[in-house]
């Protein structure tokens, strides 16, 4: 169960950043709502997983969902460049989240 509060927080934290971006400087009420309403749901849900998970690696993994996340929506939405650099690099990314998940004690 914690492994998916990790995750939860790790999209929340997508979610957080995705609002930032589209806030326009917190410009934008409704945008500015979900960035705070995403970011404490976020730091919560991480919170309550590194009760269990080891807090290296539920820190470690909760910024890689999030890198990953983020730049993914970036790459959708927001037409940043797709690189194959870019993609190998995430995907050795998402192969460290996996790594830390196979080798917590949790």
């Amino acid at each position: 169960m914690a492994w998916l509060t990790l995750l939860a927080a790790g999209l929340f934290e997508v979610g957080f950043t995705t609002c930032m971006r589209l806030s326009d400087g917190f410009k934008h009420p409704g945008w500015t709502s979900g960035f705070v309403a995403s970011a404490v749901l976020s730091f919560i849900l991480l919170e309550r997983a590194q009760r269990t998970i080891p807090l290296g690696t539920a820190y470690a993994v909760w910024v890689g969902i999030g890198a990953f996340g983020t730049a993914l929506v970036g790459m959708l939405l927001f037409r940043e460049p797709v690189e194959t650099v870019r993609l190998v690099l995430l995907a050795v990314l998402v192969g460290a989240i996996i790594g830390l998940k196979l080798v917590s004690p949790a």
